[in-house]
């Protein structure tokens, strides 16, 4: 699972950009008790996410002209010049180079070759996120993509990545992720192939958080009655654990799980 020793390419830190900002804020706080704060002035009205006082992310409004509602997933980049070369270098695109944030890091927006979109994070003063593994944090990031093996070229080629398959009922493709050099334990992430159709409503494909709650259940039973969709009930996937599939109130995906106990 997601650690905060973070090696490059795991993922540091997630940013939450809402049409209306207070209604996400309230959504969220219901299922999962963040409190938010200003990230300071001249942020543009970026907040921080925080869980008992400890923060889990970030949130702002929309900031230019047809810009979609998102969870953007950052991963760590010691130098993000280098990588958003190799973003270029493997058929993705740079939508925002790297820039300078306050000198607490570097960051750069990308899209991959499939249409996804994501940031990279060159720490300086600030890693990123500083709990995760925990009921209301990230416990893992998952990609939905038509292309599973285009999506394994090209983000194996970017970050030092090993990748494991993961048998899913149906054959479904589906690969774990984790640092090379690591073991299956500290996968932190997964790449799920979606039909067409599915990635298509996504604008080509999603990376979206999962984030560990105490009770699937009683969360997801949360999720509708405050202005969200539940799209897959709960259910008990063997060898993860109890999970359901939902959206925020602009339709961003996120998954809520209960992992199986090591």
């Amino acid at each position: 699972m997601i650690t905060t020793d973070y090696r490059p390419g795991s993922p540091c830190w997630i940013e939450l950009s809402a049409s209306d900002l207070d209604r996400s804020l309230a959504f969220y706080r219901g299922l999962f008790g963040w409190e938010a704060e200003s990230a300071g002035p001249d942020t543009g009205g970026y907040l921080l996410l925080k869980s008992g006082g400890r923060t889990v992310g970030g949130a702002g409004p929309l900031m230019e002209e047809g810009q979609r509602p998102s969870w953007t997933l950052y991963f760590q980049a010691p130098d993000a010049e280098e990588y958003v070369r190799g973003v270029a270098e493997l058929g993705g695109t740079v939508d925002l180079p790297p820039m300078d944030v306050m000198g607490m890091g570097v960051m750069a927006q990308c899209t991959d070759p499939q249409g996804v979109r994501f940031a990279l994070w060159q720490p300086l003063s600030f890693p990123g996120m500083e709990t995760v593994d925990e009921p209301g944090t990230l416990v893992w990031a998952e990609l939905w993509t038509p292309d599973a093996e285009g999506a394994r070229r090209f983000y194996g080629g970017l970050f030092p990545w090993e990748f494991g398959p993961f048998e899913l009922p149906g054959g479904d493709t589906y690969l774990t992720v984790r640092p090379e050099g690591l073991d299956e334990d500290r996968a932190h992430s997964g790449i799920a192939q979606v039909d067409p159709g599915t990635a298509e409503s996504l604008g080509g494909g999603d990376w979206h958080p999962v984030f560990q709650v105490e009770d699937v259940d009683a969360t997801a039973a949360l999720v509708p009655e405050t202005g969200g969709r539940v799209d897959m009930a709960p259910e008990d996937a063997p060898g993860v654990g109890r999970l359901s599939a939902c959206a925020d109130p602009d339709g961003n995906p996120f998954v809520l799980l209960r992992p199986s106990p090591a």
